[in-house]
């Protein structure tokens, strides 16, 4: 079973990740601390303990962004002990995948946490682990479902002091490091069935508003992210990208035809023909002419 310790500034979302995880029944115990400094203090006495002692941490359930430290600057502190806790990246950002594997990641999971997600991301802990994945069964007579109910409030870390070699910051990023890491990915994560995939930018054609979603459309199919469209327009204006109606936004390059019908306007990106709106035509139609001619 695995002690963890589960780490986000925003307090809902932190009870409710904690709910989650003291739900499954692999999980011995889950604490939480709602900022970098709590969470480096717990993480400290877990280090000091050692990964059989008492106060021991086998995972830490990690948000990215956070006031002060990000988790991905926690995550490269903890790289560089020699028996530090499993990391499990929980974040409603997708384009820190790359970074996140680079520093050993167990799993990425994004927000809004679904349970079966979080699920597998603790199966996947406890493979690393060489402990069982598998869900233990409910004694007979008693329904699986009726796990005892702990409830949410987040344990308050007992202050300590942090020694003065685990305060010391990460070394200074090379200038090259710190290129990539600001640059815009080159690629964004999308989820299926539990799997995380990554697809190029380059690929996608054109992308369709779903509410509080986004799908995303390349030659070989479409895929789901929870981004909204106007993310998405200007993060990638950069590349292209153009707005061309309020539930659409197109790669400049991948259009075929612009079609011109009794007053409306419209584009063939493919075999798909999306409407542009009056607001965007003018503009579009420049930006096509200027496209043309270099």
């Amino acid at each position: 079973m695995l002690r963890v310790l589960a780490v986000d500034d925003e307090m809902p979302l932190l009870e409710e990740l904690l709910y989650l995880l003291r739900s499954d029944p692999r999980i011995r115990s889950a604490e939480g601390a709602s900022d970098a400094t709590g969470a480096l203090r717990r993480i400290t006495v877990a280090l000091e303990a050692g990964p059989d002692g008492a106060d021991g941490i086998d995972v830490v359930f990690l948000d990215i962004h956070m006031a002060g430290l990000t988790g991905l600057d926690i995550a490269r502190l903890l790289a560089g002990f020699a028996r530090p806790p499993l990391i499990v990246f929980v974040t409603a950002h997708e384009g820190f995948a790359v970074q996140a594997f680079d520093l050993k990641a167990v799993d990425y999971v994004l927000k809004p946490v679904r349970p079966e997600r979080l699920a597998e991301a603790v199966r996947r802990a406890c493979a690393q682990l060489g402990r069982s994945g598998e869900v233990p069964a409910a004694p007979e007579g008693v329904p699986a479902a009726a796990a005892p109910s702990v409830p949410p409030a987040v344990p308050v870390p007992v202050p300590v002091p942090v020694p003065v070699h685990a305060a010391v910051p990460a070394p200074p990023r090379q200038a090259a490091e710190v290129t990539v890491a600001e640059r815009a990915p080159e690629q964004i994560a999308v989820e299926l069935g539990g799997v995380t995939r990554f697809v190029a930018i380059a690929d996608i054609a054109y992308v369709e508003a779903q509410g509080d979603y986004a799908r995303l459309h390349t030659d070989e199919g479409s895929h789901l992210v929870r981004i909204p469209l106007s993310t998405l327009e200007e993060r990638w204006a950069a590349r292209g990208f153009v707005r061309i109606h309020r539930r659409h936004l197109v790669a400049l390059a991948r259009i075929d035809e612009l079609r011109l019908d009794a007053g409306t306007t419209s584009v063939r990106v493919g075999s798909a023909e999306l409407q542009v709106s009056r607001r965007h035509a003018r503009e579009l139609r420049d930006l096509l002419m200027r496209h043309a001619t270099g």
